[in-house]
């Protein structure tokens, strides 16, 4: 019988080894910190994923233990623009290597092109996942047109007329430069 793999607590190199695959639909309220970033959440939002494990030769060396993963969700946010609710498709597509121990990452990592993890038996798939969706998500969500009218001005009447009331704090000082007589 094959063993089963959790996403949850998932032993990376039994997985790999296996040749494994994993895939789920969760709901995007089981993410919390991306459920966080989210406005307006409604359970039907739902994170797609599917990982897979193999082992590779890479740089000459084999054993090398792999999972790639890919995750999708549409995330609502507020456009930056007009304030209005928009939803960002997220995609995901991402390999990484995994490693025995984090000294080992920390001094590969600097001449990797891949992805460095270090290998656990206990891996939370569901973390990574998270990490990699929070990561993807864009520092100005904006609608491609929005869909209300957005006003363009650099300020508005009330603060033109508000400036001009208010006294330079500066001209009384101006007088006490100047010496009389």
């Amino acid at each position: 019988m094959p063993k089963e793999h959790s996403p949850d607590r998932l032993d990376v190199k039994a997985f790999a080894q296996a040749g494994g695959h994993l895939s789920g639909h969760d709901t995007l309220l089981r993410y919390q910190r991306l459920a966080e970033e989210a406005q307006g959440l409604h359970p039907d939002l739902r994170v797609d994923w599917s990982a897979d494990g193999q082992i590779r030769t890479t740089h000459g060396i084999g054993g090398q233990i792999w999972l790639r993963l890919k995750a999708q969700a549409t995330v609502p946010l507020t456009c930056q623009r007009c304030l209005q609710p928009v939803d960002v498709p997220l995609s995901v597509e991402r390999e990484f290597r995994f490693v025995a121990d984090e000294a080992t990452a920390e001094a590969l990592d600097a001449d990797s092109e891949e992805d460095l993890l270090v290998l656990s038996r206990d891996f939370n798939l569901r973390e990574l996942i998270e990490d990699e969706l929070i990561m993807a998500l864009p520092l100005v969500p904006l609608h491609e047109s929005c869909p209300v009218d957005v006003p363009m001005a650099s300020s508005d009447e009330d603060f033109e007329a508000a400036s001009a009331e208010v006294p330079n704090p500066f001209a009384a000082l101006a007088g006490l430069g100047k010496k009389t007589g």
